[in-house]
């Protein structure tokens, strides 16, 4: 076990290394910061001096290991936009977008594993075509567009949930969460949704999918000619055996629900850190594009580890050797 978590972890510092150096690098094109934060009639000296105290005018390669030696250290630099730390204006945004990531995931395994059971235990009844149908419907639809409709049915035809913001929020240190008050709840629900659809279709497919293939193992013949109930046949035998996979996807989606986020948090302008990754590209805010990224690719890492040790206790077959 501890070889495996070392080699993981020398493993995750060269992707985070070549993470962060693919993204400084592209980020040097994206635009000049210091002409967006000065006005158009500034003097060259203006320039200058500015450009000095950003240590824009240092080579790549200098800024790059100032940037990463201070990350080290918890330190990303200041935001060109806002001139704030980018480390405050992350621990600020973080909450709002892990509330709504875990929100999504929630809305996605507690409608896709029920769906996909039953839609593989009765392949042949309409409710399972229908539930299929509406799947792919799912999958099929655009983020943005599912907001939009969603906003203008329970919104300004219903007009019975909030079409924007976090809403009241409570502090708890530095984290804030509007799930300990009814107006965040109300919210909350139409990004969660929104941003839930696909990963609810996902699973619902994909647990549809391995159980069809595991209900035709011997051993589920084997458990039905025991005289076992099928309650007990299909979510204590079969279910328990569609886990891995279920687990592995739903480790990197919700990897994907942090950090693809950004259109549902643009449609209904939930403060987290997507709304904040796209307002910095719109000004050429390196420090905080390359540190957004890079934090994206730590969470990458972090899950896939949990994931496989989480399959690792799920499946003793599953070694955690350097072979596996």
């Amino acid at each position: 076990m501890l070889q495996f978590l070392l080699r993981r972890l020398c493993e995750a510092m060269v992707v985070l290394l070549t993470v962060a150096a693919v993204a400084f690098v592209l980020f040097q094109f994206i635009g000049d910061p210091v002409a967006q934060m000065l006005p158009m009639d500034a003097s060259p000296e203006d320039r200058a001096r500015l450009t000095a105290a950003l240590g824009l005018d240092q080579p790549a390669w200098v800024q790059f290991g100032r940037f990463v030696a201070h990350a080290l250290e918890g330190d990303f630099g200041l935001s060109l936009r806002q001139t704030a730390p980018v480390a405050s204006l992350f621990a600020e945004r973080l909450p709002a977008t892990m509330e709504l990531a875990f929100a999504a995931l929630v809305i996605a395994l507690g409608l896709g594993l029920p769906a996909g059971v039953w839609a593989a235990v009765h392949p042949e009844r309409f409710s399972s075509k229908l539930l299929m149908g509406t799947s792919v419907l799912g999958m099929s639809l655009p983020t943005f567009l599912v907001g939009i409709l969603l906003i203008l049915l329970f919104s300004v035809e219903l007009d019975w949930l909030p079409s924007f913001g976090r809403g009241e929020v409570v502090a708890l240190g530095w984290w804030t969460t509007g799930l300990l008050t009814l107006d965040g709840w109300k919210h909350l629900i139409l990004p969660a949704a929104t941003l839930g659809l696909f990963q609810t279709a996902l699973i619902m497919r994909l647990v549809r999918a391995e159980m069809l293939e595991v209900i035709r193992e011997d051993f589920i013949k084997f458990a039905r000619a025991r005289g076992l109930c099928a309650r007990t046949v299909y979510l204590g035998h079969a279910l328990k055996n569609t886990l891995l996979p279920v687990i592995t996807i739903t480790g990197l989606q919700l990897g994907g629900l942090i950090a693809f986020s950004i259109v549902t948090e643009t449609v209904f302008q939930w403060p987290g850190m997507g709304l904040l990754f796209l307002q910095s590209v719109q000004f050429a805010d390196i420090p905080v594009l390359t540190a957004y990224l890079c934090l994206m690719a730590l969470f990458f890492v972090v899950i896939n580890l949990c994931v496989d040790l989480i399959c690792a206790g799920i499946d003793p077959r599953l070694k955690l050797s350097p072979g596996r």
